[in-house]
């Protein structure tokens, strides 16, 4: 569905000519962006003005293949410049707090909006939806003139909230974010950059969202965690592996690897009843990662057993070259025997007897 938002042209290139190219068919000042799924490009250098084609050219080949939080650089987009006036930020997400869809606006918008909302929340507008029905444009314009909106962009900011409601509802978003809108020079409104979180659980009923996901630009070992159908989301500046079976206890586990002074490099969850090939396969999988000094696995046996588990742990001891420490900490359901297992198969397996221990031995050993 089309949402008439308006935005300054655009084209991607793989290649510096391309970019070239690009810049010299719009014959004005070009901004080139890095196109990877990561916040912070701007702050990496995954930014750049160029005011001639061979300036886009130049700006280009920097960009392309630099690694910005892990990720390659394979796809820059160029796109005309537009001269700021002001900017301001507009999106619609989750408040799982009141439970309810939340439509929140600023005009502090930019690249640090989020140290906007910690340090100025008062510069924060947020509108609470009904989860029913979609808001009415009028409703929105109340809001912002009560946050202190400047009267000449309420209307323009508001109507863009309305569209991006919309559109949240429409493709089953958990974020939908244009930071920044803005005013131009001349008094016109551009939405200069965007991003779309998309619920994957929803994504059966969309089926051309399919046809522009780029699995080359996601996180590798991501991918091959959804291969192995693993619940694995990696982490930017870890380096403890963390691995438990239960959404919450692998919650639990990182907090308490980062009360004990460490930080998570990744949140797995084997799941309920996990396999000892399903546990080899996490271990496995979470060593790939080159930031791990050393894994911290943490299981309460209510479904899994935990010989299972130690068959697992103890698998990836005997095939795999494991260079680096690991806490076992293993509780639940016919875990004597687990332990006898793990005694017997004489590995440099260290165990733990609660989880605020475990977490302290992985801290310290990765140290």
């Amino acid at each position: 569905m089309p949402y008439g938002l308006p935005i300054p042209r655009g084209e991607v290139a793989t290649t510096p000519e391309e970019a070239r190219d690009i810049a010299a068919r719009y014959g004005a000042m070009v901004v080139v962006k890095s196109q990877v799924l990561v916040g912070g490009r701007g702050k990496a250098g995954g930014v750049k003005l160029a005011n001639t084609p061979d300036e886009a050219f130049e700006k280009a080949q920097a960009i392309l293949g630099m690694t910005i939080k892990g990720l390659t650089v394979e796809t820059v987009l160029v796109t005309e410049a537009v001269d700021i006036a002001s900017e301001y930020y507009l999106g619609v997400t989750h408040d799982r707090d009141r439970r309810q869809v939340v439509l929140i606006a600023s005009a502090a918008g930019g690249v640090d909006i989020e140290q906007v909302a910690a340090e100025t929340p008062e510069k924060i507008v947020k509108i609470w939806a009904d989860p029913v029905r979609r808001l009415e444009e009028y409703e929105i314009r109340k809001a912002l003139f009560k946050g202190g909106f400047d009267p000449a962009i309420v209307g323009k900011c508001a109507w863009i909230l309305q569209r991006l409601h919309q559109a949240f509802f429409d493709y089953d978003c958990s974020l939908v974010e244009i930071n920044p809108m803005v005013v131009t020079t001349d008094g016109k409104v551009s939405c200069v950059d965007a991003k779309m979180n998309f619920d994957s659980n929803a994504l059966y009923r969309h089926p051309k969202l399919k046809g522009f996901n780029e699995s080359d630009a996601e996180d590798p070992l991501e991918l091959e965690a959804n291969k192995r159908k693993i619940a694995y989301v990696r982490l930017t500046d870890g380096y403890v592996g963390v691995i438990g079976n239960g959404a919450g206890l692998v919650m639990g586990t990182m907090d308490e690897v980062k009360r004990a002074g460490g930080k998570p490099a990744n949140f797995l969850d084997v799941g309920g009843g996990a396999s000892a090939d399903e546990v080899f396969s996490s271990v496995d999988l979470v060593l790939m990662d080159p930031n791990v000094k050393g894994v911290l696995i943490n299981i309460f046996g209510g479904i899994t057993r935990c010989p299972e588990v130690a068959g697992g742990v103890i698998q990836a001891f005997q095939k795999l070259n494991v260079k680096v420490p690991v806490v076992l900490r293993l509780s639940g359901t016919e875990e004597e025997q687990g332990r006898k297992m793990i005694d017997e198969a004489g590995t440099s397996l260290i165990t733990a007897a609660t989880l605020p221990e475990g977490a302290a031995k992985i801290v310290e050993l990765c140290g």
